[in-house]
């Protein structure tokens, strides 16, 4: 069995994947997005069409999506045609330019043990189901190949993730099972290895195992202590999937100014989400914390999560998936470049998915797959 301390080594072999030296965030970077001929230089041109053209070309990846639990409530419905009952339908997934969604496996509060990991598997597969349910527009996809061929043939792609941590069950083998089934993303709270005071040995030993899978970490929610101990121990990106600037609206799931420094110079990602509570009511609060987040954290380190159909409040405007178009709008009149703009919707989502599969591949060829028990570390 691999020691359960064993960091990845920092030296390579010839052939093999360095960590240490992963590839450059330029290698993920879209192409500098440059408008037609005198089309920024004309005040005239309308930023909502010009908004409708970049999101042609770079799509929304968004971050967060209640979807699958807010289905399950309704005894019938057909995303593709169109559905009134929930905020995300094919339609408005196309009139919004979204190209891929991150479908959250979270669970209502209180289900603990064998009962949480019985109703995430139930979530797995209602969103498996719901997929091949409608093939004219969704595609599941668990990789950023995978992501870009969905988009290609003009399917949204759909990744499994976030789900909780307390799917586990404190199990390593579990989570094996549920990446194996798919998930790509493991939010760090609600367990007793991840809380208040940081991570635990095990805690750290899921991280450890999480590289190696390729299982994104999402931090938000997560207590400021996980966080920081999560961006120190992690080789691979981290991900906040729902967390705004708290600096501008104190919300505890929004990040302090010197996390967005940390999260930006570890190459993480932050997807703020379009929610009143936590960005405020209007289009102009949402462009200020990603202005925020931006400065920061830097232009590949922001992103976007709609956060639709998670029971939250929208702000005016962005009350569904269609909104999008509107939101670049109001960056574009702030003066966010196209190259900048790419980053934020489809390039930054894009590239953390590369990194976590570039970590993943060099991981397994240095360590087994831990057997670690949390009696063993925690006690």
């Amino acid at each position: 069995m691999a020691d359960l301390q064993d960091e990845l080594h920092s030296t390579a072999e010839v052939g093999e994947l360095d960590l240490d030296h992963p590839e450059p965030l330029s290698a993920f970077e879209p192409p500098a997005v440059e408008p037609g001929p005198g089309a920024d230089s004309e005040r005239g041109t309308d930023p909502l069409a010009r908004a409708h053209t970049l999101l042609a070309a770079h799509p929304v990846a968004d971050g967060y999506s209640g979807l699958p639990w807010a289905l399950r409530r309704l005894s019938w419905y057909d995303l593709e045609l169109g559905e009134s009952a929930v905020d995300t339908d094919v339609p408005r997934l196309r009139e919004g330019h979204v190209g891929a969604l991150f479908w959250s496996l979270h669970l209502p509060g209180g289900l603990v043990g064998e009962r949480a990991v019985g109703a995430t598997l139930e979530q797995l597969d209602l969103v498996k189901t719901v997929v091949a349910a409608h093939p004219e527009g969704l595609r599941m996809a668990h990789s950023a190949a995978q992501v870009t061929d969905a988009r290609n043939c003009g399917r949204v792609a759909v990744l499994l993730g976030p789900a909780g941590a307390a799917a586990l069950d404190d199990s390593l083998g579990i989570l094996r099972a549920l990446h194996a089934l798919g998930l790509r993303v493991l939010t760090l709270s609600g367990a007793s290895w991840a809380g208040e005071n940081g991570l635990t040995r095990f805690g750290e030993e899921v991280v450890r195992e999480m590289n190696r899978l390729g299982v994104l970490a999402d931090l938000s929610g997560a207590s400021d202590a996980t966080v920081r101990r999560a961006l120190t121990i992690s080789k691979a990106p981290v991900m906040c999937t729902r967390s705004a600037a708290r600096a501008l609206r104190p919300h505890p799931s929004n990040l302090p100014d010197d996390v967005l420094v940390e999260l930006g110079a570890n190459h993480g990602l932050c997807l703020v989400p379009l929610t009143a509570e936590q960005t405020g009511p209007t289009v102009r609060d949402v462009a200020d914390h990603l202005d925020h987040v931006r400065d920061l954290a830097g232009p590949e380190c922001v992103g976007l999560s709609g956060t639709y159909d998670s029971g939250a409040a929208h702000p005016q405007d962005l009350s569904d998936a269609s909104g999008y178009p509107r939101l670049v709008a109001e960056l574009l009149g702030r003066g966010w470049s196209g190259t900048d703009l790419a980053l934020l919707t489809w390039g930054n989502v894009q590239r953390v998915l590369r990194s976590a599969d570039f970590t993943s591949r060099a991981a397994r060829q240095r360590r087994e797959p831990s057997m670690a028990r949390i009696a063993e570390l925690d006690g």
